[in-house]
């Protein structure tokens, strides 16, 4: 993605199935979860570079034993940090006491980090201030074991007012407006209120107050309350919960918007918001690492037992389909052959537009991301010239020399690396015009290989702002002087802000919000925006079920085409001498390519829960209005 938008949260858990001394004598150290821990952290470090946190918890302690360790770090490089921490601690444990270096019991005793159930998680801040405090995992404390609750996401509430409101109607005081605390708070609640019916219920029957403590663990319906905890939540969401005694959950939105696997075998249960990182870190094969459904939660009980639990009923399943364009990596098997099958499906309309002249084209890609879709691309544009090249043969028949066939056979597509980006680069001077001449430097290009007489064709995987290709990519590009320059997107237009996760919160940033804008200025149709911006506020206090998403209105007027040329337009400045094109992707194309993840309400505004379009009115209001606030 040449424009750079924070994204998404990666979720890493392990239990271990095992005792701490089954994994020294397997595995040579009893660390085996917390060096396991680090690699899917490590893993995953795409989808969360702002922050990193780990939590740990030991079973079966004793009173006044520490049993929950937790750190955060939002470092340049957060993972490294964190695991430096723990590692240094851990060393100097060591040194101080010799005697722990071979014996687990008291290096589980005396040594934090070092426990059967870990929680990891890599962020980018999307909601609230980028510091440690705001950094998962959360923790929520309690002198009762059973009542601690560790918790950690990649989630985005629509409703997180509502939620809120409802805990200080509880009588609770929260403190932060946060959705993780809020959720944390919420699963808290009635994880209070089961400990206690649980409690009383026990004593009823003649236990003490001693006794009852090991009964609570095994009686307490982790499935139960998750159940009465997520009833009201909108969004989309894979959330991560650790309990003090030894239970533990990961719950997925019933649309299953946000992503989560697990493996299980007799030696541990993992999970993780990519199937490549359980794969890779615990050498298992692909067909061993199970999606968890939609709307079902994974829950481990203290004793080891593991379920799938159905929490929420499912709804339509609208996997968020940008997870297959960009933000996963492409080593998982199903998303390389997606990637593959984008880049395959906008070939027709490049040879279109360089009107079938791959002779005098250069084929190249924005790294690092759109390289997979550029491989597809080029499979397709390399048959369509066998294709080519036979017809000619064909048609010269028995007159046809050697060396025209020699000549036609030699005719190969061109690759190029063109642009090169230099990741030691950074913007440090916040002045416009300043800032402006230094994010042109982003990338660096190839020289040499372009000919005035070529077109020079650019895969990239999305367009969201289109800054980074109007000030630094189409510019520099255009000093190698092609005849023309097209810039695809395996991406359809991103027409409408997400609320799930990503963050793209406001419309007025979305290049192809703009374009429209334009265009219905140019078309006298500007009135269409003050009708919209009405039926929005008309449905600012209605239940959310009646809410309709009116900013489709606004791009009615124009097909796909015409945005995509006016896009082209805004994207070109006076200064660029090449003809610039921009080819987007379809909807049918991306459906067709990634069959399995049809979330695409920031193409098509078809949002998959009834929040989504109370979020996508109230960003056009802040739009009409001149707000600069979040529209969730």
């Amino acid at each position: 993605m040449s424009d750079a938008i924070k994204h998404e949260c990666g979720i890493a858990l392990i239990r271990l199935l095992k005792p701490l001394e089954y994994y020294k004598e397997k595995y040579g150290t009893a660390f085996y979860g917390v060096n396991k821990m680090y690699l899917m952290m490590e893993k995953q470090h795409n989808r969360g570079q702002d922050g990193a946190g780990f939590a740990s918890i030991k079973l079966n302690t004793n009173p006044g034993e520490r049993y929950i360790s937790r750190i955060r770090s939002v470092q340049q490089q957060p993972i490294q940090d964190v695991f430096s921490q723990i590692n240094e601690r851990v060393s100097k444990e060591l040194s101080l006491h010799p005697e722990y270096i071979n014996d687990v019991a008291l290096q589980k005793k005396h040594i934090p980090y070092l426990g059967e159930l870990l929680l990891g998680h890599v962020r980018y801040g999307t909601f609230g201030k980028n510091s440690a405090e705001s950094v998962h995992p959360f923790l929520r404390q309690n002198n009762w074991m059973h009542r601690n609750l560790i918790v950690a996401g990649n989630f985005n509430m629509t409703n997180v007012k509502e939620l809120f409101n409802n805990l200080v109607e509880l009588g609770q005081h929260p403190k932060e407006y946060t959705d993780t605390i809020t959720i944390m708070e919420k699963i808290g609640h009635f994880l209070d209120d089961a400990v206690s019916k649980i409690y009383k219920k026990l004593k009823n029957e003649g236990y003490n107050k001693n006794e009852c403590s090991p009964l609570i663990a095994e009686r307490l319906n982790v499935a139960k309350i998750l159940k009465r905890a997520a009833k009201n939540w909108d969004g989309g969401y894979a959330m991560a919960g650790l309990l003090g005694h030894g239970d533990s959950f990961v719950l997925r939105d019933p649309a299953g918007i946000r992503p989560a696997y697990f493996y299980k075998d007799d030696e541990v249960v993992v999970v993780a918001s990519e199937r490549p990182v359980i794969q890779t870190v615990f050498n298992v094969e692909f067909k061993n690492v199970i999606e968890l459904k939609p709307g079902h939660a994974i829950i481990t009980k203290k004793s080891g037992e593991v379920s799938i639990k159905k929490i929420l009923e499912p709804l339509e399943r609208k996997a968020c389909s940008f997870e297959r364009i960009y933000f996963s990596r492409g080593s998982d098997a199903e998303i390389y052959k997606e990637r593959k099958m984008l880049g395959k499906l906008l070939m027709p309309k490049v040879l279109e537009a360089i009107d079938n002249d791959t002779k005098n084209t250069v084929f190249s890609y924005i790294p690092n991301t759109a390289e997979t879709s550029f491989y597809g691309m080029i499979e397709t544009a390399e048959a369509y010239l066998n294709s080519k090249k036979t017809k000619a043969i064909l048609r010269g028949k028995r007159s046809i020399s050697a060396e025209k066939v020699t000549d036609i056979l030699s005719e190969r597509l061109r690759i190029e690396k063109i642009a090169i980006k230099d990741v030691k680069l950074r913007t440090f001077i916040t002045e416009d015009s300043s800032r402006d001449d230094l994010v042109a430097h982003v990338y660096d290009i190839t020289y040499g290989v372009i000919k005035p007489s070529d077109n020079l064709v650019i895969i990239d995987d999305s367009i969201v702002r289109g800054t980074t290709l109007k000030k630094s990519i189409i510019k520099m590009m255009d000093r190698l002087h092609p005849k023309k320059i097209i810039v695809i997107s395996t991406a359809p237009q991103i027409r409408y802000p997400d609320c799930y996760g990503i963050d793209m919160a406001n419309l007025e940033s979305l290049i192809a919000f703009k374009a429209t804008l334009a265009l219905l200025k140019e078309t006298d149709q500007y009135h269409i925006v003050e009708d919209v911006y009405k039926r929005c506020k008309e449905q600012v206090d209605i239940n959310d079920k009646d809410v309709k998403n009116f900013v489709k209105e606004i791009y009615e007027p124009f097909t796909n085409e015409e945005i995509s040329n006016k896009i082209s337009e805004l994207l070109s400045d006076d200064d660029v001498n090449a003809e610039v094109k921009i080819i987007f992707q379809t909807v049918e194309n991306l459906n067709k390519a990634c069959p399995k993840n049809l979330g695409d309400w920031y193409f098509t505004g078809n949002y998959p829960t009834l929040g989504g379009n109370r979020v996508v009115n109230k960003a056009f209001i802040n739009f009409y209005e001149g707000n600069n606030e979040r529209a969730y």
